[in-house]
């Protein structure tokens, strides 16, 4: 046992005996002992308003002490409390799960306060990860709330009688950083002060006013969302939520017993399920379900209670899984109170969903173990093709973890390949911190892959992996609200090339080239190449196809190496952002988005391998350094521009083609004044030329009709005392 884990004994036994040892402290009709003495275990408080208010006050501050700055520990806890009302002032840390009881949240109110602060990190709130509170009142006593939060930190199912911020001030009375959020269901009586919190997400709740927005803030079915043109403010609003089943959730009946309540799927909503009375659902007796304790619990245990159709609850603790948990009977309910966590030890996928009915899984946090699985939740085998329109799987407040706590590997985080399954909200997070992180350590491939057809998803952040972020392969797919952080850990630009070694970067968001109709609204992509002067030529990668639309779209580049950039937002579209000013270097965004159907698919650049390019004049500065990958390398013509400079590509075999471009980034001042693009299929008979132009800044794209040719002839046309020089030249199909 360690000898934090020790501390953390001695420190809640204190607290629950202070009834026993000392009568005068409580005279509660209901000693608090008996907080953690239920069904669920010694990590489950649950409280009753007959327990003393002092004794309360000190288990919720015990905790706190012991998670609030516990980013990557072992600790879990949920505090949970019996409808009634309860003059305590709550503080929540990691790993700690806060909730009433009730069958609705007014059931149960908490009449001191409740908060989140990030004074552990001097206010910046952007590693404020993994709590969450549901389905309770909160009647601050000063009139406010604060919830400074980031990812992976769900408010659901809360009203909250006054106003909220999002954020924390500094002892100078600045707005730290937060990186945020997620909100739904929810009744705020007062107004919301996001400040500082760079984006959230906000679906089916109500608010008296939101007052500002950073970057990406998308509302979903809320009943009075705040008006603006995106970007500025950078406001996405969609008026009705298409289709939704909010987050099973524990509570207690008339009768004194504890249920899980399923909430109905809905279409077409807005507002708060339970404005004008019950959600409606289902209620599931605790009975029917197999309750998971850490320590007792195996990945046998759990089989063989699925096996036998009971349901599956995990009370808070790591749980290691050294097989697969599988689920495959249909309206199969899985809920996780306390953050409960699940490592696969020997290289399995922790969790696996047969291609069925109905199936809800809520309230997880999956962690890569250091053996590397190919996923950490498969939702539907491979091949999945059943129709789920009906009664679709939904998967609620879900985390991925690979890293961070220690070395994890796992090609997949998240793989969906049945159809019509409703995700509501994610994090899928590589580790940019803690343990067991780096480039050749929390290997990995994608965070996100989706398979499966009318896959929608609500509340998507994903960050850090090695490949694309998400990958999107189904059709008919919509994603409201995507938050993304490429690597920073990215050693060079060899490294980390796409399309074959032949497009710098992966896309954060990539749609697949075989999808012909897919739709997402609001969408941050943000880069911080903190290790190279690494380059990633789009953010968002789509087929330009007329079924594939895209609504409201930021870059970010937060900061970085010099010579870094996201290129692109869209596919070609929109300005490259490399810098923290002027503001233009460090936000770009598109508003819309839609196929056109020319070309078919993403436009990709051609291998270079084996190509040549002579040039005239030529210096030490060679030709061949525009086709090495490395942008850190440069042909120039070592003397002033001049018209009828030029250099020749010879690609070795003819090829079919439409564009070139032409990157002198980092030499910005030296791209050719004017040009005309000539191509041959012999290298002495070139025709009229098929494009030209004069170049206005350190990228030139020249896009023409295809083309079927081997060489191309590029001729200087301008005039200027900058040497013509050229970093990267790339043609593409």
């Amino acid at each position: 046992m360690t000898k934090k884990m020790m501390s953390v004994i001695a420190a809640l036994t204190l607290v629950l005996g202070l009834s026993s040892v000392n009568p005068g402290v409580s005279q509660a009709a209901t000693p608090i002992s008996q907080a953690n003495s239920t069904i669920f275990g010694p990590n489950v408080y649950v409280f009753d308003p007959s327990m003393a208010t002092a004794d309360i006050q000190n288990v919720a501050n015990s905790i706190y002490h012991i998670q609030e700055q516990n980013q990557f520990g072992t600790e879990r806890y949920a505090l949970l409390f019996k409808p009634g009302s309860y003059n305590v002032n709550i503080r929540e840390g990691f790993y700690t799960h806060v909730a009433g009881l009730g069958q609705n949240p007014d059931d149960v109110n908490i009449t001191g306060g409740f908060n989140v602060d990030a004074q552990w990190f001097n206010a910046n709130a952007t590693q404020n990860f993994w709590r969450s509170i549901e389905n309770i009142k909160i009647t601050p006593s000063n009139g406010k709330t604060q919830w400074a939060v980031s990812q992976a930190a769900p408010m659901r199912r809360v009203h909250i009688a006054g106003s909220m911020d999002l954020f924390d001030f500094d002892p100078y009375w600045n707005a730290g950083w937060a990186s945020g959020g997620y909100l739904a269901d929810s009744i705020i009586d007062g107004k919301i002060v996001p400040a500082s919190q760079q984006q959230w997400f906000s679906r089916n709740s109500r608010y008296s006013e939101w007052t500002n927005g950073v970057w990406n803030m998308v509302f979903v079915g809320d009943s009075n969302p705040p008006s603006g043109n995106f970007p500025d403010p950078p406001y996405t609003v969609v008026n009705t939520t298409p289709i939704i089943r909010e987050k099973p959730y524990l509570y207690i009946n008339n009768a004194g017993q504890y249920q899980v309540f399923v909430p109905s799927l809905q279409t077409n909503t807005k507002g708060a399920t339970w404005a004008n009375g019950s959600t409606p659902g289902t209620s599931i007796a605790i009975d029917q379900f197999y309750i998971a304790k850490p320590g007792t619990a195996t990945a046998a245990s759990i089989n063989s209670a699925l096996s036998q159709g009971k349901h599956l609850l995990f009370t808070p603790g790591v749980y290691h899984l050294n097989q697969t948990i599988q689920i495959n009977n249909p309206n199969t309910v899985v809920l996780g109170i306390g953050l409960p966590t699940l490592i696969p030890d020997n290289g399995v996928t922790a969790m696996k969903v047969a291609d069925v009915d109905g199936v809800k899984i809520a309230g997880l946090l999956f962690d890569a173990g250091p053996v590397n699985s190919p996923t950490l939740l498969q939702v539907g085998p491979s091949g999945s093709s059943q129709s789920h329109a009906v009664n679709p799987t939904s998967l609620h407040d879900l985390f991925f973890r690979v890293g961070g706590a220690g070395i994890g590997k796992a090609d997949i985080s998240l793989e969906i390949n049945s159809n019509h399954v409703i995700g509501d909200h994610f994090w899928i997070w590589r580790g940019d911190h803690g343990d067991g992180v780096g480039w050749n350590t929390n290997v990995t491939k994608n965070g996100l892959v989706v398979n499966g057809n009318d896959v929608t998803i609500y509340g998507l952040f994903v960050e850090h992996y090695h490949q694309y972020q998400t990958l999107w392969n189904g059709n008919n797919g919509r994603t409201y609200f995507y938050q993304s952080e490429i690597p920073y850990d990215v050693p060079n630009q060899s490294s980390w090339m796409s399309h074959n070694g032949t497009v710098n970067g992966y896309a954060s968001y990539k749609v697949a080239d075989s999808v012909t109709n897919h739709e997402a609204w609001g969408l941050g992509v943000y880069s911080y190449f903190r290790d190279a002067a690494v380059k990633a030529k789009s953010a968002i990668e789509v087929p330009n196809v007329p079924g594939v639309k895209l609504h409201h779209a930021t870059t970010i580049w937060l900061n970085g190496v010099p010579g870094s950039e996201i290129t692109h937002v869209i596919n070609d579209i929109g300005g490259r952002v490399y810098a923290n000013s002027p503001a233009g270097a460090m936000r770009q965004t598109v508003n819309e988005f839609a196929g056109t159907g020319s070309g078919g698919g993403t436009e990709t650049a051609l291998s270079r391998t084996g190509w040549t390019v002579s040039s005239v004049p030529s210096s030490g500065d060679v030709s061949a350094n525009m086709l090495d990958g490395n942008p850190s390398t440069r042909w120039s013509a070592g003397t002033a521009m001049a018209p009828g400079q030029y250099l020749i590509v010879d690609m070795k075999a003819s090829k079919m083609f439409k564009k070139i471009v032409m990157d002198s980034t980092g030499s910005n001042d030296d791209y050719a004044r004017g040009y005309e693009i000539y191509v041959s299929n012999d290298g002495t008979n070139w025709g009229g030329a098929v494009a030209s132009g004069s170049g206005t800044g350190a990228v030139i794209t020249a896009s023409f009709g295809q083309q079927t040719a081997r060489y191309i002839k590029v001729v200087q046309t301008g005039t200027a005392s900058n040497w013509w020089s050229i970093h990267e030249l790339n043609v593409y199909n």
